[in-house]
């Protein structure tokens, strides 16, 4: 029966200068004055317990390393295996039959001190100067001589698990224990230094080719020889993953990177944008420089290997940039802050010219999208409702703006012969601008912001014309420069945004017609007093047309800074004025003419509407069916021969379809004819009048049913 021998610490591990020697201790065997062997009976059974094992195996721990306590979390998953797999071996050592198990009287060996030797192992003194000579597996961890470290483990790995198989710790499956964890927390010690090597490629200290290529050849030389798990669960040989952990340490490295990114600045403190904007700028020159430095000086390390390095890196920044902007949307506030976010992600970040070379661009199929659909979503809702009151407040600041102009009584320039105000391109700049940094986002963002600019103008165009006209800017200037900046608006935005705008065609067509409108009030009201001159005793021989025509040039003046359409049709509704009122003026005389002073009244007449046909002719007036209304009455009233009255009627019907039965009767009234002529006169008016198609004129075509007759003018020629 072989005897029981006592746990010794041993020395740390050791490379044999040649793989087929066996390794022996270097150091005498001493004895342990934490723990005393305690008595075991002949006949009795002691099992060590799990928590001897525990409490051996936290006990062992390496040197302090440069990796992070949280990455001996795979240490801790390991080793509870590890566990699993010695109580096995411990079970299977008590099922052989041994009586008794030796006793752990010393503290268990700790990775610094290496796994303890056998005294079956054979290692003579010779064996013992030759391990003295080499480097222990830590120190060739430290300096990150990996390829021998995992050379070294991977001997004492075999000969550990060589040993187990012939049963050569069939009585001391402690000493199996302690030996495993000693080899396992080494693997650890490896796996750990990859991922500082890893983290450290991305420092401010430049990039070490040297350990790069260590660290690849390390993990292709583990999956060489750890191809697949033990049959038995044993821990030893099983595969150490080093690659998805190279992978996960890219990952992490990745992470603090951008993390770091923009730490002194804090977001969201406010509504505006500059701190966002700087910390997604400082954000963005961080994610340049690595990628760079990964493709120019990391990815060459690893050119002799089939490492995956431009991806991985590209996928593990890829996917810390789009964690770290889930958190920046979480804060943001106001609309400007969500734009340079959504602007960020769209166009900085996916922009091809981002890592500053074409051969680094982003991929954008295999990268999953930067922020989830529905965050996105969210985004551009939360951006659409802020817009939608920015929106508002700026149309409200034009507003201001346009009745500060007002109250200082600012002068308007003329631009291009037109009067000009800064409205229109104020409503273009804003509505443009927005849809145009929507629609550098997306299409669908582009199509509600002109949605949301187009019910904003809808409202404002309204409002911006009662508040101008209730004020005491009103003038034929200020109505002619927002005439033009409303028709600007209707062609700039329509033509712009061809088939989305519709709706604004109403507002801004009332108000242009409204501003019309007042413009036209404004020359009637100077022109009106003048028409009460007009068919007087002293209109017969002064003349007193030549003020009116003057106040009419003098509007006309306006008109020329007025868009040439509606300048146009201000001009005829002017001149239709003029004909209209002059006829009413005649049609209700303040004093009838007889004999000489009829004829007199006639020829002034025709005088009178030669010269307001040239004065608006020579101002532009395309209306030239006015001319005969005025020259018609007058050849009534002047003519001698009493049969050709008729066909002067003849021709006054034809020409203004529009007359009426009460406005011959007038005509007749000043011609002063007999009852009989004035009767059949009447009746052949009649006739006509019912002949005539029965065909409205349009509103613009308009004279004499807008001229109001007395009703006494019937009576009068009943009676004469």
């Amino acid at each position: 029966m072989p005897l029981p021998w006592t746990v010794t610490a041993g020395p740390e591990l050791q490379s044999p200068k040649e793989p087929g020697k066996p390794q022996t201790l270097t150091q005498g065997t001493r004895k342990s004055n934490s723990m005393k062997e305690p008595r075991i009976h002949h006949g009795d059974t002691l099992k060590p317990s799990l928590s001897t094992l525990k409490r051996t195996f936290f006990r062992t721990s390496l040197p302090a390393s440069t990796h992070k306590p949280k990455e001996d979390q795979g240490l801790i998953r390991r080793s509870s295996r590890l566990f699993r797999s010695l109580r096995r071996a411990l079970d299977e050592g008590l099922a052989a039959g041994h009586p008794q198990v030796p006793a752990v009287t010393e503290k268990p060996s700790s990775v610094t001190d290496g796994i303890n030797r056998q005294a079956s192992t054979g290692m003579g003194p010779e064996d013992l100067e030759l391990q003295e000579e080499s480097k222990s597996v830590t120190d060739l961890i430290t300096e990150r001589q990996l390829v021998k470290a995992f050379e070294q483990l991977r001997y004492l790995e075999t000969r550990l698990v060589a040993d187990k198989t012939s049963r050569t710790f069939a009585q001391d499956p402690t000493a199996y224990a302690r030996r495993a964890m000693d080899v396992c927390l080494h693997y650890d010690g490896i796996a750990a230094e990859i991922g500082a090597i890893v983290r450290e490629a991305l420092g401010s200290e430049g990039v070490d080719g040297e350990a790069l290529a260590e660290l690849a050849q390390v993990v292709n030389l583990e999956e060489e020889a750890h191809q697949a798990p033990q049959a038995d669960g044993d821990f030893l040989s099983t595969p150490r993953h080093w690659r998805r952990h190279w992978k996960d340490a890219v990952q992490r490295s990745a992470q603090e990177r951008v993390q770091q990114a923009g730490v002194k600045v804090t977001p969201g403190a406010a509504e505006g944008s500059s701190d966002l904007a700087q910390l997604l700028a400082e954000l963005g020159s961080v994610v340049r420089h690595d990628l760079q430095k990964v493709r120019l000086e990391i990815q060459p390390a690893y050119e002799a290997t089939d490492f995956p390095v431009w991806e991985t890196y590209l996928r593990a920044f890829h996917s810390a940039v789009a964690q770290r902007l889930q958190e920046l949307a979480r804060d943001a506030r106001g609309c400007e802050q969500l734009y340079v976010l959504l602007d960020w992600a769209a166009n900085v970040y996916g922009s091809p010219d981002f890592l500053g070379a074409p051969d680094l661009a982003l991929p954008t199929e295999p990268l999953p999208p930067l922020l989830e659909p529905a965050l996105w979503a969210r985004l551009e809702s939360d951006y659409t409702n802020f817009l939608e009151t920015k929106i508002t407040s700026c149309f409200d600041s034009i507003l201001h703006l346009e009745q500060s102009r007002w109250e200082a009584g600012e002068e308007l320039e003329v631009l291009q012969g037109l009067y000009h105000t800064p409205l229109s391109i104020d409503v273009h700049m804003l509505v443009a601008e927005h849809v145009k940094a929507a629609g550098a986002i997306s299409s669908e963002l582009e199509a509600t912001t002109l949605q949301i600019c187009a019910r904003a103008l809808c409202l404002f165009v309204p409002r911006f014309e009662k508040a101008f006209l209730a004020s005491k800017a009103v003038s034929e200037c200020y109505l002619g420069a927002y005439i033009n900046a409303c028709v600007e608006m209707r062609t700039s935005l329509l033509a712009r945004f061809p088939g989305t705008i519709k709706e604004l065609e109403k507002p801004l067509m009332a108000a242009t017609n409204s501003f019309q409108k007042h413009l036209l009030q404004m020359a009637q009201q100077d022109i009106q007093p003048l028409f009460k001159m007009l068919h007087t005793k002293s209109w017969l021989t002064q003349d007193t047309l030549r003020p009116l025509m003057v106040k009419v040039v003098d509007f006309a003046h306006h008109l020329e800074h007025v868009t040439p359409l509606l300048a146009q049709e201000t001009l005829q509704e002017v001149h239709r004025f003029v004909v209209r009122e002059y006829l009413g003026q005649v049609l209700r005389p303040h004093e009838r003419f007889s004999g000489l002073d009829r004829v007199n009244s006639s020829h002034k007449m025709s005088l009178d509407a030669q010269a307001i046909s040239s004065t608006f002719q020579g101002l532009g007036s395309e209306a030239k069916w006015l001319d005969q209304a005025i020259l018609c009455v007058a050849e009534i009233l002047g003519e001698t021969y009493k049969d050709d009255i008729q066909r002067h009627l003849e021709t006054l019907i034809r020409s203004y379809p529009d007359i009426r039965r009460d406005h011959v009767l007038a005509i007749l009234a000043l011609r002063r004819l007999g009852r009989r002529r004035n009767h059949h006169l009447l009746q052949h008016t009649q006739d006509l009048l019912r002949a005539a198609p029965e065909i409205r004129p349009s509103p613009r075509r308009v004279l004499f049913e807008e001229i109001e007759v007395p009703t006494s003018v019937d009576v009068l020629i009943t009676c004469i």
